[in-house]
């Protein structure tokens, strides 16, 4: 390998996408959404070659710094089109030691009621193309982008977040025990 050769990755799309780039904005439709991602780099290149998706860095691809942005990119696209034709999905358990909470979900917020004993409810809202649903002690978030789900989990469990109370004791929350991920193939 030369040490002035860049930096290129090829990545095969699935069926049934639809991916157009304009300058540094990629969009992907796909059965289950539309996600537009910009890409902020001035030495990623992206092109598409009818079901290729091909991604050239303007760096030396000997450098090791390089390779991991390249590869880090390559993540981001196959989590954005394994999203749109598998779906993505997160898992939280609802812990409720002291009082027993209420967790259900109305429209776009995820309402808890009766946590610590408290008089009002707490909501959480979820990110537009997230639906969350509530399974006894598990709450599912499912969407079709990875960045929404993870953000919507991390905002129910914000939201449950106690202070002012010894946190060894006072164990109650909603808490992530499955990370956003792509789901699988059925």
């Amino acid at each position: 390998m030369s040490t002035d050769e860049l930096a290129r990755e090829e990545l095969p799309l699935p069926a049934g996408l639809k991916v157009a780039v304009a300058g540094r904005r990629l969009t992907v439709q796909g059965p289950k959404g539309k996600v537009v991602r910009p890409f902020p780099s001035d030495v990623l290149h992206l092109a598409v070659k009818g079901d290729r998706l091909t991604l050239e860095l303007g760096l030396p691809a000997h450098r090791k710094r390089s390779r991991a942005l390249l590869r880090t990119w390559v993540a981001h696209l196959r989590n954005l089109t394994g999203g749109l034709t598998l779906g993505v999905e997160a898992r939280l358990k609802v812990v409720a030691a002291h009082f027993p909470m209420k967790v259900s979900v109305k429209g776009d917020d995820l309402v808890i009621e009766n946590f610590l004993g408290e008089k009002y409810p707490r909501t959480a809202h979820l990110v537009p193309g997230t639906t969350a649903r509530v399974d006894g002690e598990f709450v599912t978030i499912e969407g079709f982008d990875v960045e929404h789900v993870g953000q919507s989990a991390a905002a129910i469990e914000r939201t449950t977040h106690i202070r002012d109370y010894d946190p060894r004791v006072f164990q109650d929350g909603i808490y992530l025990i499955e990370r956003a991920h792509l789901k699988e193939a059925s």
